[in-house]
């Protein structure tokens, strides 16, 4: 079915993109120097939310199709559990509250920090830039998983184990 394809490259991207930046270019990028890695993972991220924007596009637009298949046209198997729209749900409200308030907060305290002047001042904007960044970070790891769990439920409904554990 095109829907599940279109589905799984999305998550794919969605989940691929965060594990790439994750495990490869968060532990290379800092060897450029504090300050020109935080910029540049802020760069990094941006663009990897504008993916995720239109990943968001995809999976929202063949979940649409998806119930119209189902409802209308009588295709059982195109049926979306209330697993998969929970958690899509969540995704994307996650996703929203990190590009809408959480990441530019978090990008506006960084370059506070970057440009305070004096030991004190320094000292105390990045606690405020570590203490928003913390909510980011977690964010976007909660997300992480909650995308490796919409695979598996997407797996097991196009498998036919729906409801089943194991």
């Amino acid at each position: 079915m095109l829907c599940w394809t279109v589905e799984l490259i999305g998550l794919a991207v969605w989940v691929g993109g965060l594990a790439t930046i994750l495990a490869t270019v968060i532990p290379e990028v800092f060897n450029v120097g504090v300050e020109p890695g935080g910029r540049l993972l802020t760069k990094i991220f941006a663009r990897y939310n504008q993916l995720v924007l239109i990943t968001i596009g995809l999976l929202a637009t063949m979940a649409v199709w998806r119930l119209w298949l189902s409802a209308r046209q009588g295709v059982i198997e195109a049926s979306i559990t209330r697993g998969e729209a929970s958690l899509l749900a969540v995704m994307i409200l996650i996703h929203l509250l990190l590009m809408m308030i959480l990441v530019p907060d978090s990008v506006g305290r960084q370059e506070a920090a970057f440009a305070a002047q004096g030991e004190a001042a320094r000292k105390a904007a990045h606690e405020a830039f570590f203490q928003s960044h913390r909510w980011v970070r977690s964010l976007y790891v909660v997300n992480f998983a909650l995308g490796i769990g919409m695979m598996a439920v997407k797996v097991r409904s196009w498998t036919g184990m729906r409801g089943r554990l194991l």
